[in-house]
Formats: structure tokens, sequence, C-alpha cells
């Protein structure tokens, strides 16, 4: 064992020890019978087989599973199949939507082709692209955030350098716009292409991204003629969701919950949403297609996430207003492991003034519900707003109450979350979002234990009932509601035949 396992090794087990575990003597969440046991057959060693098949679904077609990839839809033939297998009713549904194909993406100097991939709202270059001297902004705390740092050099009919970092691309590129220059050139701070970037805005010149080595080789040309070429079109493509429901329970008042499937093109994507994915399609298996419940259970693993959330809002969009009055409430589970984990639920009642405001209304009810199973478990949370970053948004737009559960992204976090929950403060809750080295070493299985428990409780104890978040009573309550009805009507008619006989 190196020296460099060796520390890796204590600091792994210190992290065990700083954080918070439930004990033997927390007390069992209150809830029904079968949320607790469903709650005790989805272990993270069930979810944490899915996975691994994620894995090397990837490994095994390219290394990721992005939307219109072959992993995707290797992603989709393996959660589909375990579902029809286990007898639940299985869909794939697909939609269609368009992306952008690049025809160029160069930045050429000294005869060396550079890949420069256009930002979002970034204008085109002619074909044949635009040529320039290259001019680079002095690489300072913040490269190409003010005015003066065009100031000394002529970037007039130029190409512009800018290190990313500290401002908006928008505020960089309109700088380099107002000194003249032609097109500009964002270079990485990190290692790596500057991919899946946007202006923000319209730009007002052609705008690309290229990588930090790249960055800092052209860094040393600085002077020479630079011909920089982006163009892309449109095409349309056609992707595919999975959706599964259950035998049983009511139809029209069912209990919904997603994960988005697909990775983003740099990797496997194990946290980012493997995680929430093999959560879910766990959950399911171990409920099986014919639980006992009032309510219908319908689970949902969305495609296109990664590219704007489009599988899930497209499938939305499909339903018709009763069709979307059918459903009770929608439950989202997306990045569920991250390895500096937090311990977040969805702000359903903007109760931590996170800036979203309020979910609609029954989502404070559904953020209590995750609430109170963690702190049964000892287990403590915060709130993190509806961002629109996820696939609820679609759901909360049209009304539909939401919440769900979350380990955090490139977010970082504070000392007082680490004192909570261990890990280390400083850093990202997952420094791998969005990155190659979001795989297999790249999970908390404690949190991922503890976060599928609650999505198993919480979407059963929902099937049993809902009648918190919408006030449709569980079917007992409903038997029970008849049967007084009964009993008061014969009361009535014995009433009215005593008063007759009299």
């Amino acid at each position: 064992m190196s020296g460099r396992t060796k520390l890796a090794t204590v600091l792994a087990i210190s992290a065990l020890v700083a954080a918070p575990t439930a004990t033997a003597s927390a007390a069992e969440p209150a809830g029904p019978a079968l949320a607790k046991k469903l709650a005790k057959k989805v272990t993270v060693e069930g979810v944490n087989r899915h996975l691994i098949a994620f894995q090397r679904l990837a490994d095994r077609n390219g290394g990721n599973r992005a939307a219109l990839t072959p992993g995707y839809n290797a992603s989709v033939d393996y959660v589909a199949g375990k579902l029809r297998d286990e007898g639940f009713i299985v869909t794939t549904p697909t939609f269609t939507y368009d992306i952008n194909v690049n025809d160029a993406e160069t930045a050429r100097v000294d005869g060396v082709n550079y890949q420069s991939l256009i930002l979002v709202q970034s204008p085109q270059t002619p074909v044949g692209g635009v040529t320039g001297p290259l001019r680079v902004v002095p690489e300072d705390a913040t490269p190409g955030c003010e005015a003066s740092d065009f100031a000394g050099q002529d970037f007039t009919g130029s190409v512009a350098l800018i290190r990313r970092g500290a401002c908006t691309f928008e505020q960089k590129h309109l700088n380099a716009f107002a000194a003249g220059a032609i097109a500009v050139l964002v270079a990485n701070n990190t290692a790596g292409p500057l991919s899946n970037v946007t202006l923000t805005n319209p730009g007002k010149i052609p705008t690309g991204g290229i990588s930090q080595a790249d960055g800092t080789t052209l860094a040393g040309k600085a002077g020479a003629s630079v011909t920089v070429d982006m163009r892309s079109h449109t095409e349309s493509r056609t992707e595919r969701n999975v959706i599964a429901e259950t035998r049983t329970g009511r139809k029209n008042n069912v209990v919904m919950a997603g994960s988005h499937l697909d990775s983003v093109e740099l990797g496997a994507g194990i946290n980012d949403n493997g995680s929430g994915s093999a959560a879910l399609l766990e959950t399911a298996l171990q409920l099986g297609s014919r639980p006992k419940v009032d309510n219908a259970i319908r689970f949902a693993w969305w495609g296109a996430e990664e590219r704007g959330l489009i599988g899930s809002e497209e499938w939305v969009r499909q339903q018709t207003f009763e069709q979307q009055l059918d459903i009770a409430l929608y439950l989202n589970f997306d990045m569920v492991g991250s390895p500096n984990a937090a311990y977040f639920i969805y702000d359903g009642d903007d109760s931590d003034a996170t800036g979203a405001g309020p979910g609609p209304y029954g989502s404070a009810q559904i953020e209590k519900a995750f609430a109170d199973y963690f702190a049964a478990k000892g287990v403590p949370t915060e709130g993190t707003d509806f961002s629109g970053r996820s696939d609820y948004g679609e759901f909360i737009a049209q009304g539909i109450p939401a919440g769900g559960l979350f380990t955090g992204a490139e977010g970082v976090k504070t000392a007082a979350q680490a004192a909570k929950w261990g890990g280390t403060a400083g850093i990202a809750y997952d420094p791998c979002y969005h990155s190659k080295c979001d795989n297999l070493g790249n999970i908390d299985r404690v949190a991922l234990g503890r976060n599928a428990g609650a999505i198993a409780f919480v979407t059963a104890a929902y099937g049993v009932s809902t009648e918190d978040v919408n006030g449709v009573p569980p079917r007992a309550k409903r038997a029970e509601a008849r049967k007084s009805a009964a009993l008061q009507k014969t009361a009535v008619h014995d009433d009215h035949t005593h008063l007759a006989a009299s």
C-alpha cells in the first residue's frame, strides 16, 4: 500500500467516525407497515449492484451513458428489462428535440488546429471563419472582467484569448467586443475542454471555449494570425424515457417518482444520476408490481435531462389536464450518493428562504415526510431550493406538488455542514460533478443507503395514502366513512319508522 493510499484510508475512516450514524436506539419512523417493510428491503447492496451495471454499460459503450448514445440505450434496456421481468406495466415513450450539430469547431494557428467549442448563444462565424491577430488578455485574478484588462493593446480586428474565471462568459466577451475584437476564445481554468457553457444572452461576436492546455499553448503565440471557424446546424433527434407503473392501486391518484437516467458525455455518471436511478430501480423491484397500495405508483427514468430537462418536460406537457390531475404528487431523486454528501430535502414550504419560493400546495407536506424519516434515523437535514435544475420543474409549473432528495453537486460544503454530517469543508459535495471521474469510486455508500431507505419509505407511504398532500384518504378510511354513513342512514330510517308507528 502506497503512502497516498494509506492517507486516503485514514481520511475515509475519519470521515465515517465523524459522520452521524443512525443508532439501534433510533426510533423507527412512523408510517404504514408497507413503508417500514420496503425501507428494510431496499439495501445499499441492492442499489450498488445497479450502479455496477451502469458503470459496465458505460465502459462497454464509449465511456458514458449520455442521451443519443449506445450507453444510454443500453441503460434504458437494462432498467426496462428488470421492470418487465418483475411484472410492471412498462412503456418507453419517445420524445423529439433539436440538437446542434457542429460543422466546424477550430482555432487554427501556425497550421495547427485547436478545438474551439462554440458557446450557447454565440453567433456563428461565416464559412471559412474569421481571421485576425491573437491578442492575449493578461491573466490576473479577474481576467477579462474589466474594460481596463484590454488597455495597452490594440484589439481592433483581433481574436481575444481570455482565461475562464471570476465573472461570466458574457461579461468577458462583451468587454472584448467593446475593445474591437472580432472573436473570443475562452480558455478553461481546469483540466479538460470547455463545453456545455453559455453566454446567457445572444452574443455580439463568435465566442468559443478551448481546453486549459490549449489555452496555455496559444498564450505563447500572442500576435500570431489565428483563424476561428465555429459553425453548427440544427437537427431533430428522438429519445426514450422509461415509465413503469404498478398493476394495483387507484389510477386517478397516482404517486409518481422519477430520476434522470442519462449522464453527461464526459463520463459514466454514476452519482449524477446513476445513484438516483439505481435507488429508484431497487425501490420498484423490491416493492413489486402488485403491492397492497391504495394508489398506483408510477416510476420514471428520464432521458436528456443533461440537455435541458427535455425528457421530463416533454412527457408532462404531453399529458392532458385530466391526466395531470391523476398525478397526486411527484418525487424527484437526482444525485443521492455524493462523495462529500449533504442531506438536502427540497424546500417545499420555503421555510429555509432559499429563494425560489414554495412549491405547489402539498410540497410542504412532502418535505416534512422526508424530514420526519431522517429525524427518526438521527440524521439532520437542510432544505434546498427548487432551483429549476432538475426534473421536478415542469411538474411544479403545472401545479403538481413535488419534493425529493439531493446530496449536492458543485456547491461547496461549509464547516458547519462538515461538523453536522462529516466529510470535508471547503470542497464540493461532488468534486467529480459532470466529470470523467464520476465513476464507481465517486459514491458515499453510507449516504446512498440512507437516502435509498428514505426513498423507499416515503414512496410506499404515499402509495398507501396521499391524504396530507391532496385530501384523498386511504382505502380503510374511505371504507370506515362509508360504513359510518350507512349506519347513520339506517339510524335515521329507524327513527322515521318509530315515529310513523307512534
